[in-house]
């Protein structure tokens, strides 16, 4: 007998969409809240840390010069197998007034070629799951040369913006009404640190902990970018022009808030042939971009107008080369990468000199005087 309409059960929300009865979209925002918190409470940490420490730090490692700076913070991305948490530091440290603002400027380069060599490490891992080895390891070879090919040149033309003055003028800063919220929500703890007597060290360390964890909540708690069950299935039928790429990655980034996840999600499509490699290198320059958004907001929060001011120096030369690149030399430049890039990859022994190269890269520039 057909039950009355008013009796018939409602459809239930799926389980995997549900925790504890709860939605799970509930324990997501309560994540992002909970991350948010961690992320200004890791960078207060940063702060005071290297404000006791942070001199001792660079004057160990002898880091005096702006290459200095640009091989710390490239290293310091291998180790952290990310770039934000070191962007988030080289702020932290200029704030502090341990490193100057070419300083700054140079080690949040460096934390952003240190993360695009995450994607090769991920393909890597793909690769030994059984994939084919240059459909897996030639994203990270070309995340490396693309983010090199925009981001060496970068340089230049941020060292002029910085030392020309054009931005000179600019006061944007969080002293109202956000500073004082944030002061009042973490000056005890941090009060409480310094009546502790903690060494600076331990605080600086203590920070770097709890900026990792930030980025670990604010993981949970972002849309999740599964290349097997996804839109994203869909971008190797859909995506062919170079600027609908471009503003792809710039989306996705914006929304994952780490480069290394956002290019690290291509490993997946180039392996099972969702998408062409040469489709690849706008994303790329893409997600270069948009990856400085949580920097920006720790700059403003930790390091005032001119921190601010480094970060929007370093997303302006970044967007600006890469729209000259795409606008009217992309050809070119796609043909340049995509030959280095198969060189590269040919065989075991060159793509094991290019690894020894990028790992040495780093390690002569800090040395260097």
């Amino acid at each position: 007998m057909t039950q009355p309409e008013s009796e018939l059960p409602v459809a239930a929300e799926p389980a995997s969409r549900r925790v504890a009865g709860i939605p799970r979209w509930v324990f997501k925002a309560l994540a992002m809240v909970v991350g948010l918190l961690v992320f200004i409470l890791a960078l207060q940490l940063l702060k005071q840390g290297a404000r006791e420490y942070g001199r001792a730090i660079l004057a160990y490692l002898n880091v005096s010069t702006a290459a200095n700076s640009l091989g710390f913070g490239w290293l310091l991305a291998y180790i952290f197998l990310s770039g934000s948490p070191v962007a988030a530091i080289a702020v932290s440290f200029f704030a502090a007034g341990t490193i100057t603002d070419m300083q700054a400027f140079t080690m949040i380069t460096g934390s952003r070629l240190g993360a695009s060599f995450i994607v090769l490490f991920v393909g890597f891992l793909y690769y030994l799951r059984g994939h084919q080895r240059s459909a897996s390891i030639s994203i990270g070879v070309l995340a490396l040369l693309t983010t090199a090919a925009i981001y060496v040149p970068a340089l230049a033309v941020g060292y002029w913006l910085l030392t020309s003055g054009v931005f000179a003028g600019m006061q944007v800063s969080a002293s109202t009404p956000l500073s004082s919220v944030i002061d009042a929500m973490f000056d005890p703890l941090l009060d409480f640190i310094k009546s502790v007597g903690l060494p600076g060290w331990i605080v600086f360390a203590l920070g770097i902990g709890t900026l990792l964890l930030a980025f670990n909540l604010l993981d949970r708690a972002l849309p999740e970018m599964s290349a097997e069950r996804s839109s994203f299935q869909r971008i190797g039928r859909l995506v062919y022009r170079p600027m609908a790429m471009f503003l792809l990655g710039c989306a996705v980034t914006s929304v994952t808030l780490s480069v290394s996840v956002s290019l690290s999600i291509l490993v997946p499509l180039s392996a099972k042939g969702l998408v062409r490699r040469e489709n690849t290198l706008p994303y790329i320059m893409g997600a270069n971009i948009t990856t400085f958004i949580d920097t920006l907001v720790a700059a403003l929060i930790n390091g005032g107008p001119a921190a601010f001011t480094i970060v929007l120096v370093e997303m302006i030369s970044v967007a600006v080369l890469s729209l000259l690149v795409l606008l009217l030399f992309y050809r070119g430049f796609e043909r340049a990468i995509l030959r280095t890039q198969e060189l590269i990859i040919r065989t075991n022994r060159t793509l094991g000199a290019f690894l020894c190269v990028m790992l040495i890269i780093p390690v002569v520039l800090l040395l260097v005087k």
